[in-house]
Parts: C-alpha cells; sequence; structure tokens
C-alpha cells in the first residue's frame, strides 16, 4: 500500500467529558493533538436518567479538529477515524438532527424488567456470542424509548450511536454503523447483521437501524460543512471507528491471538485477541469483534485505582509509592474494592472489600493496595484462560495507573508476565490505528506493529512466583467464605 512522508491520519475520540484529537504518521508520529472539553452538554436529570446533548459533541469534536488541522500545516491528512462511548444512543430525523438529547451508557432507566424482556426475546443470540442484556446495554433503552417516548420513537428516522453521529456531521450519513457500537444495540456479531428478534419481538424496525460495517471500513469523504467547520479538506476519507473500550485496546498494540491489553484506570479492563470465540456462561467476559476476523473476549472488574483515591486523598502518592518498595511483598492480602458489587473475576453485588491481616506502616498499607489489584488482575487472566482464551506472556498496560514504574512492576511479579507500556494508548490513538488500517496498511495487525511505540517494559521476578499464587489463593478462599463466589 503506497504512503508518503507528507501525509498522516486522525483518530478523534469523544467521551463524556470531552473530546481529543490526535495526528499520527504512518510510523508512530504525533504530529499534533487537542482536547476539548463539553460545554452544556449534560441535561440536568435525577438519577438515574443521565442525557447529553448530541450537538455539543460535534461541537467539541469541530474545535478539536480544526486546532489539528492547523499544526499540521502542509501535512495531508489520508483517512479520519472516529470512537466514542458504548451503549450511548440518540434518536435523529431523517436530517440527522437529534429528535431528544441522547440516553447516555451509564443511563439506569431501562431497569431489569426491559433488560430481562430484551434478554427472552434474543436468548438465542446472546447464548451463542456468550453475553446477555443488561440494562446498561443500549438496546433495553431503545425498548424504553419505543414503550415510554412513543411519538419520538414513531418520528425516528434512525436510531443510532454517538460514534455514528460524529460520523454523520462529518460526511452527511446518519445512515451507518459498526460492529464494535453496535455490540450493545443487539448485532449478531457473527453475520455483522442486526437480528430479526429486534422487529419481530420488541418493535423496532429494521429501517430505524444504521446499516452495519466493520471497523477500519471506509465510510465516505468529508463534505462541504464539515470542511468548514473543521478545516479538513473535502474528500478527506472517514472510516468506520469502534466505542471508546475497542479504541483503547486497538492502541495498546494487541492485535494477534494472544495478545492482550489490561487497562488499569478507576477500574480494571482486560481485552485480548483469540481465533475462538469465548463464552461464559457466568456473564463476567463477552467479546467484540476484531476487523481481521478475530474475537476479542474482555471484561472489567470494580477494582482499579480508585482504592488509591478513596484511602489515600490526603497524601502524596508518588512519595508512597517510592515507601511501598521496601515492603513487598507485603504480609497482607487486600481485597481493594471501594464500592459494593463486583463484576470480574465474579459476579456479586453484594461483594465488599477486605483486608487480611493488619498494616505495620501507612506504606505497607499502600503497597498491599498495589498488589491487590494485580491479584484480582491475575485472578481475572485465570478465569479467561480457564474458559479457553490463549493469554501469552506480555501483557499491554495502558491507563492512569500504569504510569507507575513500581506499580507497573509489581503487576509483573504478581502475573509472573512481561508488561510493556505504549508511549500513547489513549482513544483517539486506537482511532488513528483504525484510520491508517485501510489506508496507510493493508490491515490493523500492520497498522500496529508500525505505529504503537513501547516505552517502557518491565519482567518479572520468577522467585516471587510462590508467594503471589499463595496470597491469591487466600484471596479466593477468603471470597468464598464471604459467599461471593
Amino acid at each position: 500500500m503506497t504512503r508518503s512522508a507528507g501525509e498522516c491520519v486522525i483518530g478523534l475520540d469523544v467521551g463524556t467529558q470531552g473530546a481529543r484529537a490526535v495526528a499520527v504518521t504512518a510510523q508512530g508520529q504525533v504530529l499534533a493533538s487537542a482536547s476539548e472539553s463539553l460545554r452544556d452538554a449534560v441535561v440536568e436529570l435525577p438519577k438515574p436518567l443521565v442525557e447529553q446533548r448530541p450537538e455539543a459533541w460535534w461541537e467539541a469534536a469541530a474545535l478539536c479538529l480544526r486546532q489539528v488541522v492547523v499544526g499540521l500545516g502542509a501535512v495531508h491528512v489520508r483517512a479520519i477515524a472516529v470512537d466514542s462511548t458504548s451503549g450511548t444512543f440518540v434518536p435523529i430525523d431523517a436530517a440527522g438532527r437529534p429528535l431528544r438529547p441522547a440516553i447516555m451508557y451509564n443511563d439506569g432507566r431501562a431497569g431489569t424488567d426491559l433488560a430481562d424482556e430484551v434478554q427472552q426475546a434474543g436468548q438465542e443470540l446472546a447464548s451463542r456470542l456468550g453475553y446477555r442484556f443488561p440494562p446498561a446495554f443500549a438496546l433495553p433503552k431503545m425498548l424504553w424509548l419505543r414503550r415510554h417516548e412513543p411519538e419520538v420513537f414513531e418520528r425516528a428516522a434512525r436510531l443510532i450511536h454517538a460514534t455514528d453521529y460524529i460520523v454523520g456531521r462529518l460526511t452527511g450519513r446518519f445512515d451507518v454503523t459498526d460492529t464494535s457500537t453496535a455490540l450493545k444495540s443487539g448485532v449478531d456479531l457473527e453475520t455483522g447483521a442486526w437480528p430479526s428478534f429486534l422487529w419481530d419481538a420488541l418493535g423496532i424496525p429494521r429501517g430505524k437501524l444504521p446499516d452495519v460495517v466493520s471497523p477500519g471500513d471506509p465510510i465516505g469523504p468529508v463534505w462541504e460543512p464539515a470542511c468548514s467547520e473543521t478545516g479538513l479538506r473535502p474528500g478527506t476519507m472517514v472510516v468506520a471507528g469502534a466505542t471508546d473500550g475497542t479504541a483503547c485496546f486497538v492502541a495498546s498494540g494487541a492485535s494477534a491471538p494472544g495478545e492482550w491489553n489490561s487497562t488499569l484506570g478507576t477500574t480494571l479492563v482486560l481485552r485480548g485477541v483469540s481465533e475462538t470465540i469465548v463464552h461464559d456462561a457466568a456473564g463476567r467476559y463477552y467479546c467484540h469483534r476484531h476487523p481481521e476476523g478475530h474475537w476479542l473476549p474482555g471484561g472489567a472488574s470494580n477494582v482499579g485505582g480508585e482504592c488509591l483515591v478513596a484511602r489515600f486523598a490526603d497524601r502524596d502518592l508518588a512519595e508512597l509509592d517510592q515507601a511501598a518498595v521496601a515492603c513487598l511483598p507485603t504480609a497482607l492480602v487486600a481485597y481493594p474494592l471501594v464500592r459494593r458489587g463486583e463484576r470480574a473475576p465474579f459476579e456479586c453485588p453484594t461483594a465488599e472489600g477486605f483486608v487480611l491481616g493488619q498494616a505495620r506502616s501507612d506504606a505497607e498499607w499502600f503497597a498491599a493496595h498495589l498488589e491487590g489489584v494485580a491479584l484480582v488482575e491475575r485472578w481475572c487472566l485465570d478465569s479467561l484462560t480457564d474458559l479457553g482464551a490463549m493469554v501469552g506472556g506480555t501483557i499491554r498496560a495502558t491507563g492512569g495507573g500504569s504510569r507507575s514504574d513500581i506499580w507497573l512492576q509489581v503487576r509483573a511479579h504478581v502475573l509472573q508476565r512481561s508488561l510493556e507500556r505504549p508511549a500513547v494508548a489513549d482513544g483517539a490513538m486506537g482511532s488513528a490505528l483504525l484510520a491508517a488500517s485501510r489506508t496507510l496498511f493493508d490491515g490493523l495487525t500492520a497498522a500496529a506493529r508500525a505505529m504503537v511505540r513501547i516505552a517502557k517494559r518491565v519482567e518479572p521476578d520468577a522467585a516471587l512466583g510462590p508467594c503471589y499464587a499463595d496470597k491469591l489463593d487466600q484471596l479466593r478462599e477468603r471470597c468464598r467464605e464471604l459467599g461471593y463466589l
């Protein structure tokens, strides 16, 4: 595939709080970047209702793109891809205008009754693909719209997702989505088609749903109205993106079977590449689809960096980080769950955190939290392996928690695997790789190999393996005693 030195791709990430765009060369060099906060996006509503104005997404996205284009000068933009929140949707009219604010991914209006109805209607699909339809998915909320706002539902020309709306503003096409984004709306990932239970059982007509393509597939050129708002040149190709979570995974560089990414932020998110679909009857893990035909199994634990923010908010975390080194491995076993409820490595809505043992110092207490998150991470990887997923010897580590070299080393010791931290690993970078995958390269794997740069690699100490294996056994046993398993 031909490439020139004076060209790049752009990745655009539109999240809950703001938008970010990066322009990246075929060698992975970031030429320009920009971020903008969402202004007046949130609709003030009582919980559990969460809505945002889609127009605010576009305003932030256009501002980012204008800044990036100015920073590029004469560099040619070959393509652009977009990612955004998973499970968010908005009804639009035939001209692409929102008929109401978007219902967000973390909106709880659907409830278990509608989720159960969707689950019953889509049981064959859910069983075949190995997941359930919880209230957080977009499909139960689409059913809520049909039942509770029937006039809006009837007027809607399309029910589209956050990513689709930005793509529509860029291209004038509001009739296309990608398989990653459409998963939580019920698309069949094996066929790439919408299943008939949507209209036969749930009354959501096929005509109201966008066509489905794979991430990286060309959608169309940027049209003139968007050129004037963003500074992009007419004809710049827009290719299909993905959900923000999938884009972050792509940015890690994990792209071949057996390669995994662990994102440690407020919570812990794991995703990997598998040649075959991974089924989990317990509902802890489910699969996205890789653009090259592989499966992307993964899931999330409620354990993560939140424990440090909640329990050490008034302390210097960098100072505690250094002090923790002398305490490792600790004499404690911590399950550092802050909020009630767990999703993986086990599902239990009543689960609560605990610590076995008594800390002898603040530094040991802190170190036990670093170990505890890593133990849950290891437990998740073990349970995925038990389900048939192949997990290789190196994990790509991303997220805010991975910026700590000490925590990175602790995790390597606990996991007994090498950890690699990419130089740039956010959603915008992942979208840039998708933009490059079919324009600058002959596939996503080739793009990842060429564009993802590793900034740090740490190795495990094999001598510490038995110690942390024993700690994990103690953690599991205590969870079993408390009835969580």
